[in-house]
Order: structure tokens, then C-alpha cells, then sequence
């Protein structure tokens, strides 16, 4: 987008002046004029416009928009609504107060075009980075209905929670990942640093030593000369796997193999089955119809297997059939979601239901998290134990038996 510095006159008639982007300079002169300056002049500044797309750029690529910061604007944006505040206004008041410079840049454009006549939902769908197909049909459904700041918190719930549940997953799994890495990286250092210059005194030993320890020299010989081919190795088959999984065939069987991973893949189907319940129960609440309610579930779950699961639940709904009976049948969906979800329809409760449902299984996964951090704490240390205490015994060994010889 251009930018132009100007100069105008304001209400108390004081000069001013400034630099503002816009599409052209006769939006800048009305948008301005809204703002209660006359211009007087106005020009493209190209050198104001490179610094700032450069600026822009680099923020971007070192600064993304959260789910947390979108939740956060959704809540403060209802609340302004729910005050009576213009949605212009709004909009206005929030773009003043955000320093992401992405969440900022896309706040800004978007005022512009309901500012223009378009509807806010449309103007957020030109950013779908940052507002998903999720939060545009819900936008669309409470501007349709009239009740767009209730719509705007329900989306805020919905966003918060699904920010906590993905919070709780990664900061259960980042104490093990140190330890992995922090445990590779000390034993990596004791193959390479320590072992050689300990072994290096069996070179004048005429006895045959233990195969345990012939098997640590090869180990410790083959990491410190030949770890460029060894990280060549790990690295293509790291990304010959992404390659492949990158396919839809790889993706497919990968995701349906990860759901037998014994405790981990029980722990991916409850998120699922959480994202899903909570995901289909607000998108309905809003309004939203349950195909395309549907549609947009399906990109949330994050497995193949599961998302073609729902695919063929929603061609089951279009042609009349129930939600509950086609879950049932895929055999992936637990007993007890799909009978919840059959009472839901029954009785045209669903979105309770459903939301029953998410808040049932976000409890298992914390439970389920918390029982793995307890459990993998203690048999990481005990691993790593035993291999530092391997390594000791196949060097302690032979330097026992060189002391008996000595003798």
C-alpha cells in the first residue's frame, strides 16, 4: 500500500502534518476528512514507503499473531460493541492500542473496508492467516443474525480455550524434549571428549578386551570421525520422512498409524475429539448451518484419518442421515461421544451436548498429560543412567583386569 506524507489543517486550525498509508490519495484525503482535517497537501513518499515495507516485513517475519492475541482483540472488540460503540470506532480504538505490527497492519486494513460498506466478516477473510475459515463464518453468522458482539464472545471462549488446551500439550512435552536433547548432547560428549583420551591407555594392552568395550571404542572411533556423515544421514531421512509425509498417501498412513501408537495415540484422539465437540458446538450456537459447520471442523482436527471421518459423516447428513450414526460406524469416534452426540440431535440439544463432550475430554487430556510427565520424568533419568553407566562399566572393566595383570 502507498504512503504519502501530508499536510492539512484541523478542526482548531492548526497546521499538521504527517505520514499515513492508503490505497490512493483521494481515500487518504476522505479518511482524513473523517478524522477532522482538511488537506491541503499531499504527497507520495517513496522513500517513507520503502523504510516502512521494510519494516513491516522484517516484524512479520519475526513476529506472528497468536491465537491468544486474536482471542484477546475478539474480547475487547465484543465488549466495545456490547457498549454501544460503532464498529468503525471500534475498530479505530483497537488498532491504536495493538503493537503487533501483523495484527495491526491486517486490523487496520480491515477497518478500512467496513469503513468503505464492506461487511466485516469479508474484510477478515482477506487476512486468512490470521482469522480462519472458523472465525470468518462465525463473524458472518452474528452479523446476519444481529447478534454479532454475543458471537464475538462466544469465539473469544472458544479461541481461549483452544489456546489452553494447545498450551497444556506443548508445555507437557517440552520437559521431555530437553531431556532428550540435553541427554544426547552428554553422552554424545562423553563418545567424543572423554572416551577416546580414557581408552587411549588399552592401546599397550596385549589381552583381548570385552566385546562391550571394542564395541564403545568402535562407537565412540565412528561418531568422532565420521559425525558429518552420521548428521548427513539423520538429516535426510529426517527430511526424506517430511517429503513423504508431506503427501496426501503418507499422510494418510501416518495418521492412522499414529492412532495405534500405544498411550500417545489415545492422547491425539481426545485432543481431536475436544477440538471437534468444541469447534462444531460453537460454530452451531452461532448459527452457522451444520454442513458448513462441518466443513470448517474438519480442518481443525489435524489428522487425515479423522478428517475423512467427518467427511463422510457430512455427506451422510446432506443426504438426511443423523451426525451420530456415520461417527459410530467409522469405529474411530469413542462409544460414549457418539451416544452423547445421538441424545444431542434427539432432543435438540446438540451444542450442549457437544460442548459437554469437549469439556469431558480437555479434562482427560490433562489428566492424561500430567500422568505422562509424571511417569516419563522418572524413566528418562533411569535411561539416561544406564547408558552413562554402561559406558562406565565397559571402561572400568578392562582397567580392573590391567590392574590384576599388573599384579
Amino acid at each position: 500500500m502507498p504512503v504519502f506524507q501530508w499536510q492539512g489543517i484541523d478542526a482548531r486550525g492548526k497546521d499538521v502534518k504527517g505520514v499515513r498509508d492508503a490505497d490512493n490519495a483521494r481515500n487518504l484525503r476522505a479518511a482524513l476528512r473523517r478524522d477532522g482535517i482538511l488537506a491541503t497537501a499531499i504527497d507520495e513518499d517513496t522513500v517513507a514507503r520503502t523504510k516502512k515495507a521494510r519494516e513491516i516485513d522484517f516484524a512479520r517475519y519475526f513476529q506472528r499473531v497468536s491465537q491468544a492475541d486474536v482471542g484477546l482483540l475478539t474480547r475487547q472488540l465484543a465488549t466495545l460493541l456490547r457498549s454501544g460503540v460503532p464498529l468503525v470506532e471500534a475498530l479505530s480504538a483497537l488498532i491504536e492500542q495493538i503493537d503487533n505490527p501483523n495484527l495491526k497492519g491486517a486490523l487496520t486494513q480491515t477497518r478500512d473496508k467496513v469503513n468503505e460498506g464492506t461487511s466485516l466478516a469479508e474484510a477478515l477473510r482477506a487476512h486468512p492467516k490470521i482469522f480462519a475459515d472458523l472465525y470468518v463464518n462465525m463473524v458472518s453468522a452474528g452479523e446476519s443474525s444481529g447478534t454479532l458482539d454475543a458471537v464475538l464472545l462466544r469465539l473469544a471462549d472458544h479461541l481461549d480455550a483452544a489456546a489452553r488446551l494447545r498450551g497444556k500439550v506443548v508445555s507437557a512435552l517440552a520437559y521431555p524434549a530437553f531431556m532428550v536433547i540435553f541427554g544426547i548432547g552428554v553422552i554424545t560428549l562423553l563418545m567424543v571428549v572423554v572416551v577416546p583420551k580414557v581408552t587411549s591407555i588399552f592401546e599397550g594392552f596385549d589381552a583381548t578386551l570385552p566385546w562391550y568395550t571394542r564395541l564403545l571404542i568402535f562407537i565412540s572411533n565412528a561418531i568422532g570421525g565420521y559425525w558429518w556423515l552420521i548428521v548427513a544421514v539423520i538429516g535426510g531421512a529426517v527430511y526424506g520422512f517430511r517429503r513423504w509425509r508431506a503427501t496426501p498417501e503418507g499422510r494418510a498412513i501416518w495418521d492412522a498409524r499414529v492412532l495405534k501408537f500405544p498411550i500417545m495415540g489415545q492422547l491425539v484422539l481426545m485432543v481431536a475429539i475436544a477440538r471437534f465437540s468444541r469447534t462444531l458446538a460453537t460454530l452451531l450456537a452461532s448459527g452457522v448451518p451444520v454442513l458448513s459447520a462441518m466443513d470448517i471442523t474438519r480442518n481443525v482436527l489435524g489428522n487425515a484419518k479423522l478428517m475423512q471421518v467427518v467427511e463422510d459423516a457430512r455427506a451422510s447428513v446432506r443426504e438426511g442421515e443423523s451426525l451420530a450414526a456415520p461417527l459410530k460406524r467409522s469405529g474411530d469416534f469413542p462409544p460414549i461421544v457418539t451416544h452423547m452426540i445421538a441424545i444431542g440431535e434427539r432432543s435438540g440439544q446438540l451444542e450442549e451436548m457437544l460442548e459437554h463432550v469437549a469439556i469431558a475430554y480437555e479434562q482427560q487430556v490433562d489428566t492424561r498429560l500430567s500422568m505422562m510427565t509424571s511417569l516419563l520424568e522418572p524413566i528418562m533419568i533411569v535411561a539416561m543412567g544406564l547408558v552413562a553407566g554402561s559406558i562406565a562399566l565397559a571402561i572400568l572393566l578392562p582397567l580392573m583386569q590391567i590392574n590384576e595383570f599388573v599384579q
